[in-house]
């Protein structure tokens, strides 16, 4: 069985897949709650942005609650609004967003997009032949399907309109 250590230590976009493809799929009452995230490095652009930021994962109240960007900050953690993230650079441009002054003023940037409301939504929809949980964004062309990896943890494949391969990402299960 593939564990969270397995894959924080990177892979290739094609392995990762195949780790996916054969994990069971996750329902949307599983996937309620607080998670931690870290990315998967696979030769992503966006591999190591979203901790550079300060990610410190996503959290489900509800099915029609969820906060797809969790962040710490200097006074704890914050949810951020997506839709003010400007996804066509961070995909594109990824790796020169990543060095730490431009992540700094990144930090700061994020801070001024939080918001109290959620931005998301979770439903059991087929992705790659399989019905699993799935974060849907609220403003964005992004959908997340998360798989099982044990009762704590999960696979996160991002999909997003437009771009060319998928972006991966581990959640376990924030225990306080």
């Amino acid at each position: 069985m593939t564990t969270w250590t397995d894959l924080e230590g990177g892979t290739t976009t094609a392995e990762a897949l195949a780790v996916y493809d054969a994990l069971p799929a996750v329902t949307v009452e599983e996937m309620l709650g607080a998670w931690r995230g870290s990315g998967v490095p696979t030769g992503h652009p966006m591999d190591g942005l979203l901790e550079a930021y300060g990610w410190h994962g996503k959290r489900f109240d509800g099915p029609e609650d969820g906060h797809p960007l969790v962040f710490r900050g200097p006074r704890g953690l914050f949810s951020a609004n997506p839709a003010l993230v400007p996804m066509g650079l961070v995909s594109r441009f990824g790796p020169r967003l990543r060095p730490a002054p431009v992540a700094a003023a990144g930090r700061r940037a994020v801070a001024l997009a939080r918001t109290r409301s959620p931005r998301s939504r979770l439903r059991m929809i087929e992705h790659r032949g399989v019905v699993t949980a799935t974060m849907a964004y609220d403003a964005l062309p992004i959908h997340d399907h998360f798989r099982r990896l044990d009762d704590d943890a999960v696979l996160g494949l991002m999909d997003l309109r437009g771009m060319e391969q998928p972006f991966f990402f581990l959640l376990r299960r924030d225990l306080g």
